[in-house]
């Protein structure tokens, strides 16, 4: 797979970042999705936060009639449990592992990295937020599925990681069902999820992100 980069939106206030959070794009658009979120999420001016918004590779997807996009995987068929190609999912999820690794290496520690996803890059994001083998700051699952519940074996220190997922009421792409399904899952797993539902399509709404902006604030306040 190829690796076309990342968009990288550094502190307002162009001093060092203390801490990153890598947003995950959906099937299909690119790291420039997220950018307008960076703002809406109205951050204090003190957080001295680094944004990573990875592209995809664009690779082949087979739902989509074998169309070339950008993909973190191709999914295999639109079943309820998402047959996807795993060994893509995994390799995705190594290049973010990649992404976590250069952020401590520049001197940011990890309890300060927040990992996001949407859609196809939330079940990317939850790939490679449990298996982390050191501490995150925490996990934002946004409309999306656990795709390697069956087959992941988690990191020891990520077992106290806080995990918030939200889901659309009304998403016609990833079912609300699969979300639940996911935060059932990771709490018979063991791990504290936070859930909330919104009334919105396969998408963001503006109440979810005047709730994203807080529970970041939190986390980096707490870390």
């Amino acid at each position: 797979m190829s690796h076309p980069g990342e968009l990288i939106i550094e502190p307002r206030d162009g001093g060092p970042a203390d801490s990153c959070v890598i947003i995950l794009h959906g099937l299909g658009a690119d790291g420039h999705d997220f950018e307008p979120l960076v703002p809406a999420l109205q951050l204090p001016a003190e957080r001295a936060v680094r944004f990573i918004l990875p592209h995809a590779p664009r690779l082949p997807v087979t739902i989509n009639g074998g169309m070339v996009m950008p993909a973190w995987y191709d999914i295999l068929e639109m079943s309820l449990d998402r047959r996807v190609d795993e060994a893509q999912l995994l390799a995705s999820a190594a290049r973010v592992q990649g992404l976590i690794d250069d952020q401590i290496a520049a001197g940011i520690d990890s309890r300060r990295i927040i990992l996001a996803g949407f859609s196809q890059g939330g079940a990317v994001a939850y790939q490679a937020a449990l298996t982390y083998p050191k501490p995150l700051g925490g996990l934002l699952a946004l409309s999306t599925y656990f795709a390697t519940a069956d087959s992941i074996v988690p990191a020891d220190a990520n077992r106290d990681l806080v995990i918030e997922v939200h889901h659309g009421t009304q998403d016609p792409v990833v079912p609300e069902a699969l979300g639940r399904a996911g935060a059932e899952r990771l709490e018979a797993m063991g791990y504290a999820v936070g859930y909330r539902s919104y009334p919105m399509p396969h998408s963001l709404c503006p109440q979810q992100v005047a709730d994203i902006g807080p529970w970041l604030g939190q986390r980096l306040a707490a870390a």
